[in-house]
């Protein structure tokens, strides 16, 4: 594959853009080589500049699920096109996405739109301090939620993949009143509430974590968590922004059978477009301005464009939930099997973790992933050495050991054993 058309505009991107890339995990710094630039999406398929094709597993990291440019999205854009793109008031179709969002979610009863999943746990978490009258806020290591000030204590996603021990331009005060704890740890969870429960507004949680890499929350950590909110009067909030409507329609909620008391969406919920929400139980969310004294806004909240895209996908995942459901099970299971077996043949230490259509191969000799400290025991440089094998063989995986790989229903079985066929001939060149 040749990468020229890429590489120059890569030079000019990095003239204009800090590091040429508007997201960071973008960037390919810690895998090596520089960024491929996109010219268009279709199915299973991307295409770059350079005219080279490959496997997305990326899906825009998570909210492909049915792949690009499925026609029902674009025929809904489209059609919402010719009557404007932003309002600043009200729409018909907002009522209709809240409706449908509450019915596939029973534990949010009233929610709020906004335009991304950053400030979607942002506005929850602040919602939360405004309903408990408390500040303490708690997160677990190695889970992202966005970029909100506050948030980025020992947070996963870029910041794990670019290794920054903390981000700059944080004030110590203001993540002071935020306690990081270790994921799927819960002694620890129990212990902080017999020392600060009566302060602690909320506990905030990926069930299924995507950004340290996919990792499954354990029942009996989840269920510490709902009941140390329940008993001391905190709110649980489940961020799942990745986890909402992939690893099952309702969610991991749903699969994990676990009930939050707040939760964020996005990706999926915007079906391709910018757009976040939060939720949750009557009586927080009426805190809300104009409700309550809780002030969140947006201008372009409730976009008609983003709207019309996530409502026609999450229709559509409605309605076909006991066919889409196990086949993004069925590629993700084959997936990681797949890659678990091959790694095996060729003498490679790694561990895969899936959720469903979520997959990470970590390079790892640990005996399980379950934690920010087993994730980061990876070797960085073999999984950059290896996804740059597998982007060479056609197949795009995400940049970095620490955020976790997204397949869609646009994929065939076909697509995911060339995955693992050029998976074996990366692993023979370690």
């Amino acid at each position: 594959m040749h990468h020229t058309n890429s590489r120059t505009l890569f030079e000019r991107a990095e003239r204009v853009i800090p590091g040429g890339v508007n997201s960071p995990v973008r960037a390919f710094k810690s895998v090596g080589g520089n960024p491929i630039f996109i010219s268009r999406g279709e199915g299973a398929y991307l295409y770059d500049v350079d005219g080279n094709r490959y496997i997305d597993c990326i899906g825009s990291w998570g909210p492909l699920i049915l792949g690009h440019a499925p026609e029902i999205v674009t025929k809904a854009i489209e059609s919402q096109l010719s009557s404007g793109t932003t309002y600043g008031a009200p729409t018909e179709l907002e009522v209709e996405l809240a409706e449908l969002v509450c019915e596939i979610m029973p534990s949010i009863e009233m929610l709020r739109m906004v335009s991304s999943g950053t400030e979607a746990t942002m506005s929850a978490i602040r919602v939360t301090r405004g309903y408990t009258g408390k500040k303490l806020i708690v997160k677990f290591e190695g889970n992202y939620h966005g970029h909100a000030d506050f948030l980025l204590a020992k947070a996963g996603s870029g910041v794990a993949t670019l290794g920054l021990p903390e981000c700059a331009g944080v004030p110590e005060a203001v993540t002071a009143d935020t306690i990081t704890l270790r994921y799927n740890d819960a002694e620890s969870v129990l212990s902080l509430f017999k020392s600060h429960g009566e302060s602690i507004a909320c506990v905030i949680v990926e069930p299924v974590a995507g950004n340290m890499g996919c990792v499954v929350g354990s029942t009996n950590f989840l269920q510490t968590l709902r009941d140390c909110c329940t008993q001391w009067g905190a709110v649980l909030i489940f961020d799942e922004v990745m986890s909402g409507f992939r690893v099952s329609l309702g969610g991991a909620q749903q699969l994990l059978n676990i009930t939050p008391d707040m939760t964020t969406l996005g990706k999926i919920a915007g079906g391709g477009l910018p757009l976040g929400i939060y939720g949750g139980r009557r009586e927080i969310m009426e805190t809300v301005a104009p409700l309550g004294p809780v002030y969140q806004a947006g201008t372009l909240s409730g976009n008609p464009i983003a709207v019309i895209a996530g409502l026609n996908v999450l229709q559509y995942l409605k309605a076909n939930a006991d066919t889409i459901y196990p086949k993004l099970a069925a590629l993700g299971d084959l997936c990681a099997a797949g890659l678990r077996e091959k790694a095996k043949a060729r003498n490679i230490p790694v561990i895969v973790n899936n959720c469903g259509s979520m997959v990470t191969c970590f390079f790892t000799s640990a005996s399980e992933v379950t934690d920010y400290t087993s994730a980061k025991s990876c070797d960085t440089a073999q999984f950059g050495m290896w996804f740059r094998q597998m982007l060479e063989s056609g197949i795009y995986w995400p940049p970095s050991q620490f955020e976790a790989a997204f397949l869609s229903v646009a994929m065939t079985e076909r697509d995911i054993h060339k995955i693992i066929q050029s998976s074996d001939e990366s692993f023979s060149r370690l």
